[in-house]
């Protein structure tokens, strides 16, 4: 039970982040004509708060955005997400490689 209470609270905090980055519009990077915007990787969201693997949506997500990770991992508000055990999962699970920055 207490797993999920971390769980649950970390997801909901990455919504709110997600939320208010994509409403300020100030963590955006253009790399290779790739708009990196994190909230567009809401649909990893389900495979982050529970043990499902990651929908195809949030693969495709996510390789459209590999050269945006290292952005990410810089940003202090997106660090914590992006520099976690179920994000490495998640992009092992779909095939992109994590990046070393």
């Amino acid at each position: 039970m207490k797993r999920f209470s971390h769980v649950a609270l970390s997801a909901a905090a990455l919504v709110v982040v997600l939320v208010m980055v994509a409403f300020s519009g100030e963590t955006r990077w253009a790399e290779a004509q790739v708009t990196c915007n994190p909230i567009e990787l809401s649909a990893c969201l389900p495979a982050i708060t529970s043990s499902t693997p990651p929908p195809e949506s949030c693969c495709s997500r996510l390789r459209e955005q590999t050269t945006c990770f290292c952005g990410y991992l810089n940003d202090p508000a997106l660090r914590q997400f992006a520099d976690n055990p179920n994000t490495r999962q998640i992009a092992s699970a779909c095939g992109v490689p994590y990046p070393q920055c």
